[in-house]
């Protein structure tokens, strides 16, 4: 992990998960922008704070994903922190079990998914937040509103520097993961489409690196969500007329774009991005969904003919 100065007084912990930190100089105050995956992750920050001398008295959450606030309650057993979330986020964020349930269908979840990449430690949160301008204890933030990674979620902008949150994922991180986790497919472009107007210095995204001309990542990210929709529009058209089952369409995708589920945690993240493209094929009206067999099934829309 390194710190990395981008401008006077904003940073950021370069990482596999981004962390921000801005310092409020004259009045000896430095605000956290998420806080990394585990008490390991936010031990390292601290550690680093202090060699270098800086503050640490709040902490702002972009969204309610594990990866970006499970650090956070060792921070608050440790020191007395003000912490701001966005709303609905919050909800998760004091109740991080709703995370996992949502992952089971609404059912109460299994063990081999109540772990830290899906639920980190209960918060206490101090101030809600939406989108807009805020004064917090003398900090000048901006919260703009990113949805389709998760719900509700924020980019952080302070100091002319944005804070992207999981909005964009940096080159590398989308050829890892090959499918980007989102839950709904039209706002993640939505998003895409207002960070490349929008008007700042540079980015941190929440995987990836630094950029001050981070159009040309975000432009890619774009053409990678088409790519993998197309893709999903090639196999449901090569299915006769009974269609194929969201199950297989699962499958088919991971097959298809040499992905390897190798456990509970790895199916659910997966299986929840995959069937954010079919909704947006759904909702386009691209395809049919159909009860057949009792088993849910997905059909390429055939245009009606008109009658002569």
């Amino acid at each position: 992990m390194e710190l990395i100065e981008i401008c006077r007084d904003t940073y950021y912990f370069k990482s596999a998960v981004n962390i921000g930190y801005v310092h409020l100089k004259e009045q000896e105050k430095g605000m956290l922008i998420d806080a990394g995956l585990d008490s390991q992750s936010m031990k390292k920050v601290i550690k680093k704070l202090e060699e270098k001398k800086l503050p640490l008295t709040h902490l702002i959450i972009t969204h309610s994903h594990a990866d970006h606030y499970g650090g956070a309650a060792y921070l608050q057993s440790t020191k007395n922190i003000y912490t701001i979330a966005p709303q609905i986020e919050e909800a998760i964020l004091r109740n991080p079990i709703l995370a996992s349930v949502a992952f089971s269908h609404g059912n109460y979840p299994i063990e081999e998914i109540r772990n830290k990449f899906i639920e980190g430690q209960a918060l206490e949160i101090d101030e809600v937040v939406d989108e807009g301008k805020y004064e917090v204890d003398g900090f000048s933030i901006e919260l703009i509103s990113l949805p389709g990674h998760s719900v509700n979620q924020m980019g952080i902008l302070m100091n002319d520097i944005l804070f992207a949150a999981d909005s964009y994922f940096g080159i590398e991180s989308l050829d890892k993961h090959k499918i980007p986790y989102i839950i709904d497919l039209e706002q993640t472009l939505s998003s895409l489409d207002k960070l490349s107007n929008l008007k700042c210095s540079g980015t941190v995204p929440g995987h990836g690196i630094y950029e001050e001309n981070f159009q040309e990542t975000v432009h890619a990210n774009k053409k990678v969500h088409q790519e993998i929709l197309s893709s999903m529009r090639d196999i449901i058209d090569s299915y006769d007329d009974n269609g194929i089952s969201h199950e297989q369409i699962v499958k088919q995708m991971c097959d298809r774009w040499d992905i390897k589920l190798f456990n509970m945690t790895s199916f659910v993240l997966y299986r929840t991005a995959i069937t954010a493209y079919l909704t947006k094929l759904y909702k386009d009206q691209q395809v049919t969904l159909e009860i057949i067999d009792n088993t849910i099934n997905i059909k390429q829309k055939k245009e009606e003919k008109l009658s002569t």
